[in-house]
């Protein structure tokens, strides 16, 4: 029945138009000008696609499209799902299976997070490197479904190496400061206590959200490159932490997300 669904889901967009996109990309918190740049195709809102959960966080538009980056046919996801929404995780990463049966190639994945790192600024970005997962569990307990992917998924890489490197050169030929690290992914939604920010430090997180790994984890599943960046929304040290003022989020977002959609563009176009 699971899997059923994925299929259903994939049909039902095939008949809207969607044609075997490329790339997918998942748009996170305040990113979603890159849409601005597609030659859109096709808009659906996620209430009208069969089995699609919905977006509730204010800001997410929660919107699929279709249409050509660069040329290329792409996928995109204008707001996605988060676990302290209350779905699980498979309802979570349930986009990634049914963008991968459409036929995409690779992921392309961007979230907001703070910063452990006291090398990381407002407004600069971090190309994931690694990850820490402090979910609850991860969107692939229960039943294997062999047609999807191995009940053992390796994790070895799993950010695409071809990928990141692909990005550095994109970044250093534009002259964009891509930082690189280790994203810890946390329930949420409560932001984090001093301690708290003081321990993902120590274990070695570079930066916080609350997204992205049940993604990644799906996408290794499905043998499915994928590669992530954060933009880094807020510096979270921890003996001089202030209250987190949403507005000044989404205006830290914006100003990365100048730099987000040159190497994004630029990534897709040399796909």
């Amino acid at each position: 029945m699971v899997v059923e669904r994925f299929h259903e889901t994939a049909d039902f967009l095939r008949s809207k138009g969607v044609a075997k996109p490329a790339t997918g990309i998942i748009l996170g918190t305040g990113l979603g000008k890159l849409v601005d740049q597609m030659d859109v195709h096709l808009t659906l809102d996620y209430k009208d696609i069969p089995h699609f959960p919905v977006s509730t966080v204010e800001f997410h538009h929660g919107k699929l499209i279709y249409g050509e980056l660069e040329g290329k046919k792409v996928l995109g996801m204008r707001g996605r799902f988060h676990y302290y929404e209350g779905y699980t995780l498979q309802e979570v990463t349930f986009p990634v299976r049914v963008m991968k049966l459409l036929g995409i190639q690779r992921l392309l994945i961007s979230n907001a997070g703070g910063a452990m790192n006291p090398a990381f600024v407002n407004g600069s970005l971090m190309m994931l490197d690694d990850h820490i997962n402090l979910f609850p569990g991860s969107p692939l307990i229960g039943k294997n479904h062999d047609a999807l992917g191995p009940r053992f998924p390796d994790m070895s890489e799993p950010y695409s190496r071809e990928l990141r490197d692909r990005l550095a050169r994109i970044a250093s030929s534009h002259a964009i400061n891509l930082n690189r690290g280790v994203y810890a992914g946390v329930p949420g939604p409560n932001l984090e206590t001093p301690a708290e920010y003081r321990y993902l430090r120590r274990i070695g997180a570079d930066v916080v959200g609350m997204s992205t790994i049940p993604e990644v984890i799906v996408a290794n599943h499905m043998g499915l490159p994928c590669v992530a960046i954060s933009v880094i929304t807020d510096e979270c040290d921890p003996d001089n932490l202030k209250p987190i003022v949403l507005e000044e989020v989404l205006k830290m977002a914006a100003i990365g997300e100048d730099d987000l959609i040159v190497l994004f563009r630029e990534l897709v176009r040399e796909l």
